[in-house]
């Protein structure tokens, strides 16, 4: 008995001494960022010198990954649950989840999150079959976040603008004095002055950014935003405005936190959750690339990632291992000291050890559940089930691709063309993709009661 209560005081003081120095944790992610914009990933086409600065101040990902669309990633980004687990439409989250803000919270974090919310309340009245999931979503207030500031927190119809003269919700009232301001400057300015604050205790920030999502319009720098008149117009070619203005925003903040001295206390990752829209040809070291946002193919599920610790992640460090949206929330929890436990039956694998250069698990795939349905413009999208690795990819229907040298999957491999590599690869992924099927199959039952 004495042995085993000073083994319980040991742990408990070890726990105490990692709780002290734990880090503030900002988390962001992009809104339609693919490789092909970011010129450390290959763009040629437009600016990014403050994600350039995170690469030679932090760890650049090479084979990060993401669902094709935004409530795809952002619900297995917040709860580190695959989609056929846990999905019950587009633009909602289950209100029954446990998100990474209550966990933080749990954890002893101060919590908060800005941007863009779109998880309660997501079709327009008159779309087939609304009426089952309107306002079914989780609403912020419960979703584990001490403050929010944010657009789209309740019905679509009322969300309006994100950009120009913005509608943001602000820990429960409307923002009134946005006229003639830009959304994402109101939510630098909310983060900026947060990270200078004295906290009592580490806080961790969720920003899931509006940028650079459409519609593609002037933004403070563009030329045509003096002209009140034409900051609501809407151009492709705006597109490569916001990207830049998106990296502008990413070095307001990265300023903020230097500027307040907790640099060497805070974990900043910047992520994205899928590819630029399809309407973008951008031109990239690999030639003129269009964008695949709502595609399977590399270009819409490859996006760029870093990670910024000064005086822990070694700088300039680049990181080929696998990494997907399911991974940030046991990533977020470990350095929190808080890991997360087992009979939580996660999908995601922490990799918070290869943040510090230490060995521990490596995820050896990629799966992926992506169905947007049911919702609003969504009934042109069917059910695509994969898994990858860096250098293969196979469908559930047999078709096996090269994606390291056919990322536009152009020539389809099937089982009677393997090679002795490829057939290895095959059977071990066709034994995940019918592990998940039969899990999709006993979790579909309750999630189709509930707002299909």
């Amino acid at each position: 008995m004495l042995k085993q209560l000073s083994l319980l005081l040991v742990m408990t003081l070890s726990v105490a001494a990692q709780g002290a120095d734990r880090p503030n944790i900002v988390l962001i992610m992009a809104d339609d960022l693919g490789i092909d914009s970011v010129e450390d990933y290959g763009g040629r086409q437009y600016k990014t010198p403050v994600m350039s600065q995170l690469a030679k101040e932090g760890m650049r990902f090479t084979h990060a990954y993401a669902q094709p669309l935004c409530t795809n990633t952002r619900i297995q980004l917040m709860t580190g649950i695959y989609n056929h687990r846990n999905w019950l439409a587009f633009g909602i989250l289950d209100p029954q989840a446990k998100t990474f803000g209550h966990m933080m919270q749990d954890a002893g974090y101060k919590t908060a999150i800005v941007g863009k919310w779109q998880l309660q309340s997501y079709d327009p009245p008159d779309y087939p079959g609304a009426a089952l999931r309107r306002d079914k979503g989780m609403h912020v207030d419960k979703a584990g976040f001490d403050d929010y500031c944010l657009w789209h927190t309740h019905h679509t119809e009322d969300k309006g603008s994100r950009y120009p003269d913005p509608k943001i919700n602000l820990n429960g009232e409307y923002i009134k004095d946005t006229k003639g301001k830009y959304g994402p400057d109101i939510w630098a300015d909310f983060i900026c002055d947060y990270v200078s604050q004295k906290h009592e205790k580490p806080f961790f920030l969720y920003y899931p950014m509006a940028l650079p999502h459409n519609p593609f319009s002037p933004t403070p720098d563009s030329p045509e935003w003096k002209d009140a008149s034409k900051r609501f117009d809407e151009e492709n070619h705006f597109y490569g405005d916001m990207v830049e203005y998106t990296d502008k925003v990413l070095g307001r903040i990265v300023s903020a936190i230097d500027d307040a001295g907790i640099g060497e206390d805070t974990l900043l990752i910047f992520y994205s959750d899928n590819g630029t829209n399809q309407k973008i040809e951008t031109e990239t070291a690999w030639g003129l690339s269009q964008g695949g946002k709502g595609l399977s193919i590399d270009a819409g599920v490859h996006v760029p990632l870093y990670v910024r610790w000064p005086g822990t992640i070694k700088a300039g460090s680049v990181n080929d291992k696998l990494v997907d949206s399911t991974d940030f929330l046991p990533t977020i929890m470990e350095a929190a000291a808080a890991p997360v436990s087992p009979k939580a039956e996660l999908d995601g694998i922490s990799f918070y050890h290869q943040l510090l250069n230490k060995k521990g698990p490596d995820r050896p795939g990629v799966f992926y559940h992506y169905d947007p349905r049911p919702g609003w413009d969504k009934h042109k999208f069917t059910l695509h089930r994969f898994i990858q690795n860096r250098r293969y990819k196979l469908y559930d229907n047999g078709i096996m691709i090269d994606v390291k040298n056919d990322p536009l999957e152009q020539h389809m491999i099937y089982a009677e063309d393997d090679t002795r590599e490829t057939a290895a690869v095959r059977k071990t992924f066709e034994r995940v993709l019918a592990e998940k099927h039969a899990e999709w199959l006993k979790a579909r039952p309750a999630n189709n009661d509930r707002v299909q």
